[in-house]
């Protein structure tokens, strides 16, 4: 049985490819200091046999015992919120956590993947992102603890690959949505849902005419998995190409509460994104993948768990 290791395993995205590992015949040991992950996400695997949680802040060196194949290294906060909370935290996650991770995947001769983001592209002059475009962004802004730790992660992983032949990865994450988001995250679908369900107006920033791209997670979790298993060391773009303005996000969230959308503008945060939409022919010519998830079915599914949530 192979053992993969998945830090941040608490997490949203980082929970469901454990679970997805797991169901593919995998042993995995999941890391996590519970910044931003959640206890209920792996909830359910407290009596799985094949599964192990070491309670760990990644940003500190680690071991584990035995041999391991894969090292998917996924821990980071992700949120607008947490950029402005915890931005030293978010920093640690994509320097010394990653160093931290690459030495492991080193030491037990086993495949590594970094989970970067589009973020690296920052605010793009090139529409949609393709992987060969270095990026427009502010790398004293306040979204800069997150956008220049994941570029400095991505530099890192391409270091250990040619200094050391170590077999690397990395995936670039476009917009993600799905059951296990935090509602209080501040990215906008638990945010709109969130307010959906209180009864509140949704809250857009600017005229809401920014784009973006929503890729559901079992779909995003696929396009890692197969990424993690090919021969390709550069980065590969993994979203869902379907672009819409965020103002045409909430309507479409109000229609599935079928109420008239109400928004609630503020001003534009600094250095938020214009526009944001992957290029994925990479991924579907080496990985043979693209997105299957209708947008209305995931909203749906996304909606019914923050409806359970909110009932227990």
């Amino acid at each position: 049985m192979k053992t993969a290791i998945v830090t941040g395993g608490a997490g949203f995205v980082p929970s469901h490819l454990v679970d997805r590992l797991l169901a593919d015949g995998l042993r995995v040991i999941a890391l996590d200091n519970f910044v931003t992950g959640n206890r209920s996400n792996i909830a359910h695997l407290e009596d799985n046999e094949n599964f192990s949680l070491i309670e760990h802040d990644v940003s500190l060196p680690f071991d584990v015992e035995g041999d391991v194949e894969y090292v998917f290294h996924m821990a980071s906060p992700a949120s607008p919120i947490d950029y402005v909370q915890i931005p030293v935290e978010t920093l640690k996650a994509g320097s010394y956590a990653t160093h931290n991770s690459l030495d492991l995947a080193l030491r037990k001769n086993a495949r590594f993947l970094l989970a970067s983001t589009s973020e690296v592209y920052g605010d793009p002059e090139i529409h949609p992102q393709p992987e060969e475009y270095w990026g427009n962004v502010n790398s004293i802004g306040v979204r800069s603890c997150y956008d220049e730790a994941k570029r400095y992660a991505e530099a890192a992983t391409m270091a250990y690959h040619r200094a050391h032949g170590l077999d690397t990865k990395i995936v670039r994450i476009f917009n993600t949505y799905g059951p296990r988001m935090r509602l209080d995250d501040g990215r906008v679908v638990p945010a709109f849902i969130g307010q959906a369900l209180a009864g509140e107006p949704m809250t857009i920033f600017g005229n809401g005419s920014q784009t973006r791209s929503f890729c559901y997670v079992s779909d995003l979790v696929d396009g890692i998995w197969r990424l993690m298993r090919s021969s390709y060391n550069l980065p590969v773009n993994c979203g869902n190409p379907h672009e819409m303005t965020i103002r045409e996000f909430g309507e479409a969230v109000a229609r599935h509460f079928g109420i008239a959308a109400r928004f609630d503008p503020k001003p534009l945060p600094p250095d938020d994104p214009k526009v944001r939409k992957p290029d994925i022919r990479k991924a579907q010519e080496l990985l043979g993948w693209q997105p299957i998830v209708e947008f209305d079915a995931g909203v749906a599914q996304t909606i019914a768990f923050f409806r359970n949530q909110q009932m227990a």
